[in-house]
């Protein structure tokens, strides 16, 4: 018989949520102690691995008691070992180590703090371009780049497991940061020419990540606003990935007007981005990228699936197609041009 009490709410969930924040910081605080690689070394009882950080017994029993809680490590008897995926990503002389990524939001802990102040700032005191404002000089792209350039070259191999671009000739990236995508591609092409557009403080690092993979001869970097420059007219690829909720609806519709009518005949426009599923209703993570804009008082916000098929249906695309990318987090949308 189902009572009263089994019906009545609970604050678990809303607490648990409310200190989702304590977790973040003990995942930080491990990538940041390197803990994961201490334990992956050998370093797997609370007393080795106090010695291999330098910190006291009795906070390493703190963090791997909530590590253990967190399923990211595991635990038997005194011992304690990876779950799988930290094992993967989170032990840092590995080539899949995605660290950097996962301290990606640290340096904005505070602006989080101040959310509230953020969202009330008016729609005259928004920035059309969010934090690529003035201030975004070459050493903060090099920064942001150094976190996302693991991340963004696996994302590249996934894309290109996926598409096939044989016989294509050349690649435009809008906003491609430091140039993963378009670096696979010559690397699985050997005739493909490919082009990142990006801001000119962020071509500086793009150039930097291209010659460090020696991709030079076919990959080149120019400084453009994607939503404002001219568009190559040579290309039979364009992509945009990951910096979709930068931006307002009216800026991407025209975006993708513009790609559409740049493509030569016949070309395709991958659009890889956080969206929210067709009725707007999560997942939580392009949610959250959604909400992440007010804080660089930015016009984006998220983006469904069905305003991104509206923008390549309204653009002029045909045979448009949507395709899960990363579960819960990115999806591709892919269009031709007749």
């Amino acid at each position: 018989m189902v009572t009263e009490q089994t019906q009545k709410p609970d604050t678990v969930r809303l607490q648990r949520i409310s200190k989702a924040f304590w977790e973040s910081a003990a995942l930080m605080s491990a990538v940041d102690l390197d803990v994961f690689t201490a334990i992956a070394r050998g370093h797997n009882t609370i007393e080795k691995l106090a010695r291999a950080i330098d910190i006291e017994a009795v906070n390493a029993e703190r963090l791997l008691t909530v590590l253990t809680a967190m399923e990211l490590i595991e635990r038997s008897n005194d011992e304690f070992t990876n779950t799988a995926d930290v094992d993967r990503f989170l032990v840092s002389d590995k080539p899949t180590y995605a660290g950097p990524w996962m301290l990606f939001g640290k340096p904005r802990w505070n602006s989080w703090g101040q959310l509230t102040e953020h969202l009330k700032v008016r729609a005259e005191d928004q920035r059309r371009l969010g934090m690529y404002d003035d201030t975004f000089t070459v050493e903060r792209a090099r920064e942001y780049h150094a976190a996302t350039y693991s991340i963004g070259m696996g994302a590249a191999r996934r894309f290109h497991r996926q598409v096939d671009l044989t016989g294509r000739s050349k690649i435009i990236d809008l906003g491609g940061g430091s140039g993963c995508y378009c670096i696979v591609a010559a690397q699985k092409y050997p005739d493909i020419k490919a082009e990142v557009l990006d801001l000119p403080p962020v071509v500086v690092v793009t150039t930097e990540y291209i010659a460090q993979n020696g991709v030079s001869d076919a990959v080149t970097a120019s400084a453009c606003d994607f939503t404002r420059d001219p568009l190559p007219a040579d290309a039979d690829v364009a992509i945009m990935a990951s910096n979709l909720p930068q931006y307002s609806r009216p800026i991407i519709a025209e975006v993708v007007k513009r790609v559409h009518d740049a493509l030569l005949p016949g070309g395709e426009f991958h659009l890889i981005g956080e969206m929210l599923n067709a009725d707007g209703v999560g997942p939580i993570a392009p949610a959250l990228w959604g909400l992440s804009e007010a804080l660089s008082h930015s016009t984006g916000l998220a983006h469904s699936t069905t305003d991104c098929v509206g923008y390549f249906e309204d653009a002029g695309f045909s045979d448009i197609t949507i395709n899960e990318f990363i579960p819960e987090t990115l999806t591709r949308v892919t269009g031709f041009k007749r």
